[in-house]
């Protein structure tokens, strides 16, 4: 444990920080199953979650809690099951 003022501050602060990352990479996930379960079931709504599962990627990507590249790559590949199930 440290002791210095400062660090005590930071301790406290980091761990806050760690936890709402846990928590927005957590519904990020969660908004990507319920994209990709909502695909393959053909639901009428699959355009919604898919819009909701991008906004979470990118919102995650730009804080840095996922690398930019990964949210482009799960976007791509849930945007092109969508689009295959449609043509």
């Amino acid at each position: 444990m440290p002791n210095i003022k400062s660090a005590i501050k930071r301790v406290k602060t980091s761990e806050i920080s760690k936890a709402q990352n846990i928590q927005v990479k957590s519904a990020t996930r969660t908004a990507v199953k319920n994209a990709e379960t909502a695909i393959t079931a053909n639901n009428a709504n699959a355009n919604e979650t898919l819009v909701t599962a991008i906004k979470k990627l990118d919102k995650a990507a730009s804080k840095g809690l996922i690398h930019k590249n990964a949210a482009a790559r799960k976007k791509s590949r849930l945007t092109k099951k969508l689009n295959s199930l449609n043509a």
